[in-house]
């Protein structure tokens, strides 16, 4: 055998080593079926997997679901683990619309209704975070808890000053003749965003590039990917609007970022649209979290999803003391000496709280109603509550530690005795107190 024909059988062997690990990479565990589900005008296609509590994992651009096989192979082993392409992107349709972030909303929960899951976790990074905030803001009833990993979401806290990166030039990138330049270059347009989000380039694998510029040479696939940007200016007034209307995520939140990259600014996005915010930072990691440190990535997103959710959540009586305190805030009636303590939500925001406060002896407090529809429960004390449009010493009525009773939006007025009273109220906000006396 001479030398050049050796070289290539060599070259031809190495190759065939290396084959089957590429494929491997993006290979779902056996147990997993994809599945082709037609829904809101574009047919999604999914892999479906494991058993237990539902989780949904949303990519991002530049990549497809098949970023998710470490974590989904690890998460099959105790939920049910859905992951779908995103509209127009890997292996689902490519329609010529619909690319703003509530559609692609619709194009999630309907396919939970295909697959017969009422409520889920979302897991999502890159543009699949704008999709999940759609998600958990249109559906908040459908969704357990939720992970963003790494990107902004439209319109919600610092969006202005996150556009003004150089960086993010391809945000405005895109139209006919974008389409036309990038065409047959998918992957040099590509390669672009993994070297410069990454912190370790070299950690996106040329099988991974190869992989993903393959999916995006699709006929439709870069139009689609471009009219995903296009749509940001609709999303950021979508989300604005229903910021405005009262709107507040309620459900858990981990904002999660990479090292290199959005780190704790995840957070700082997250706080201005959500309640129940955790932060946390992926090691050795830039934008590219799945391929950069898919360990560490699971680790944290396991973490998260194995707590209970709020609201399944026991506290004890030396957590809730532990809890800062105010003066008498919003769903109180305002008098002085009332501490408050909000054990769940946010009650000046749309959505389910509950607030304990303490009433001091000696305190009356007149005729006046409250927006929301309550009910509350005696914890300590004895509490004297009547109905009516002014306050009435006949009209009350003794409850002592244990009882409850509600408190509707009909006028109401209590006191306390000689001791002081401590009430768990429950409602949906935003509340506020009106005095009719």
């Amino acid at each position: 055998m001479n030398r050049q024909k050796w070289y290539f059988t060599l070259l031809l062997a190495g190759w065939l080593l290396c084959a089957p690990a590429w494929g491997q990479q993006f290979e779902f565990p056996r147990s997993f079926r994809t599945h082709s589900v037609a829904t809101n005008g574009v047919s999604m296609h999914v892999r479906v997997g494991g058993q237990g509590p539902a989780v949904v994992l949303l990519h991002g651009y530049g990549e497809t679901g098949d970023m998710w096989v470490p974590m989904a192979a690890d998460l099959a082993r105790d939920h049910t683990v859905i992951v779908p392409d995103l509209r127009g992107l890997g292996l689902s349709s490519k329609p010529p619309s619909g690319f703003d972030k509530m559609t692609q909303a619709g194009d999630v929960v309907g396919t939970l209704d295909a697959l017969g899951i009422k409520q889920v976790a979302l897991v999502a990074h890159d543009i699949g975070n704008m999709v999940a905030f759609a998600v958990a803001a249109r559906y908040p009833e459908r969704t357990t808890q939720l992970v963003v990993i790494d990107a902004p979401i439209p319109g919600i806290g610092p969006w202005d000053e996150v556009l003004k990166n150089p960086l993010l030039w391809h945000f405005r990138f895109g139209g006919p003749d974008m389409e036309r330049l990038v065409a047959g270059r998918e992957r040099i347009y590509l390669d672009r965003f993994w070297n410069e989000f990454s912190a370790t380039p070299a950690r996106f694998s040329e099988a991974a590039r190869n992989h993903y510029a393959s999916l995006y040479a699709q006929p439709g696939a870069m139009h689609s990917g471009f009219a995903q940007f296009a749509a940001f200016d609709k999303d950021a007034a979508d989300n604005r609007a229903w910021l405005a209307s009262g709107g507040r995520l309620n459900m858990p939140v981990l904002a999660l970022g990479g090292e290199k990259s959005f780190g704790l600014v995840m957070a700082t996005v997250m706080r201005a649209a959500a309640s129940n915010v955790e932060q946390a930072v992926v090691p050795d990691s830039g934008h590219w979290i799945m391929e950069e440190n898919p360990a560490a990535t699971t680790r944290l997103v396991r973490a998260f999803l194995d707590r209970k959710p709020a609201g399944h959540e026991r506290l004890t009586s030396a957590e809730i003391r532990g809890m800062p305190h105010s003066g008498a805030s919003e769903g109180t009636s305002g008098v002085t000496g009332i501490q408050t303590r909000i054990l769940k939500g946010d009650p000046t925001r749309s959505g389910l709280y509950t607030i304990q406060l303490t009433v001091p002896a000696n305190t009356t407090i007149k005729a006046h109603t409250h927006a929301d529809d309550r009910v509350a429960t005696v914890i300590s004390g004895t509490w004297y509550f009547g109905y009516g449009k002014s306050f009435a010493e006949s009209a009350l009525k003794p409850l002592t530690a244990g009882s409850f009773y509600t408190e509707p939006p009909d006028p109401h007025f209590a006191r306390t005795g000689k001791t002081p009273v401590v009430l768990h109220i429950t409602g949906v906000g935003p509340t506020d107190t009106r005095y009719l006396e």
